[in-house]
């Protein structure tokens, strides 16, 4: 897939939680063809310690309006620099990037996507195009608390969602493979994204299920193109490098110990 360098404007940004902020860009020209589970570059301007760029998952694109949605939790300098970005700023980034989820072959398929933390991003996307391919996801999404819990309305708008968090402040108690729905139902495949624990727990719990899961890493990756090689992670290939090779992989792929 082609990759571009695009000097994007900031249509809207909204402070979600004490912790992250989602940014809505545009351009004026089509944006490039995107897939769930790919990401961005973003080049941080105006931070005298920040020297490399953010990757960012896409968290959304809206083709009627031209925008592309990026959830930042700013943990950073860096991405504490995008979080006080204000309408009409211009952010450079590359993109897209990296291989995204694998689409179901049939619209029967029973698809659960696992998210936790910022880790929940990439899923809105790849529910909304389940949707648009006349699928229901169910989301599973965790949190420590319910003020860590982001972007529900917009869930709800594509798939049932179920909710865990560690306090039992909203949903039930507990961390997402404790979830009552992992009982009752069956499902056909995993996507999930988040904490690496939290997806090697759903990992184990897909394997002995004989589920087809993938996973989204989140390893350090600094040029999003595999040329530093600072992502490389061990697989049944051999080396690869989480930016380029994923950073979606199928767990039969990873030599993960579960």
């Amino acid at each position: 897939m082609k990759k571009y360098i695009l000097d994007l404007t900031v249509r809207q940004t909204e402070r979600i939680s004490s912790k992250h902020v989602l940014l809505r860009l545009t351009d004026s020209q089509p944006l490039p063809e995107m897939v769930p589970g790919q990401f961005v570059e973003v080049r941080v301007d105006g931070s005298e310690t920040t020297f490399l760029r953010r990757p960012i998952s896409i968290n959304f694109v809206d083709k009627e309006h031209n925008e592309l949605w990026l959830l930042v939790a700013t943990i950073g300098d860096g991405t504490r620099r995008l979080g006080e970005l204000k309408i009409g700023d211009t952010v450079n980034c590359v993109l897209p990037l990296g291989n995204g989820f694998t689409m179901p072959q049939s619209a029967s398929e029973h698809v659960l996507l696992v998210g936790g933390g910022v880790g929940v991003a990439p899923l809105l996307y790849m529910g909304m195009q389940l949707k648009r391919c006349g699928m229901e996801p169910t989301f599973l999404l965790g949190a420590r608390t319910v003020t860590d819990l982001l972007m529900l309305d917009e869930f709800e708008k594509y798939g049932r969602v179920f909710v865990t968090t560690e306090d039992g402040s909203q949903g039930e108690k507990g961390f997402v493979t404790n979830h009552s729905v992992l009982q009752k139902e069956h499902f056909d495949r995993i996507c999930t994204c988040g904490p690496t624990p939290m997806m090697k727990a759903v990992a184990s719990y897909a394997r002995k299920k004989d589920i087809d899961c993938e996973v989204s890493l989140e390893n350090m990756m600094a040029c999003g193109l595999g040329a530093c090689l600072c992502c490389v992670e061990k697989t049944t290939q051999g080396n690869l490098c989480v930016c380029k090779d994923g950073p979606v992989f199928n767990i039969k792929q990873l030599l993960w110990q579960i």
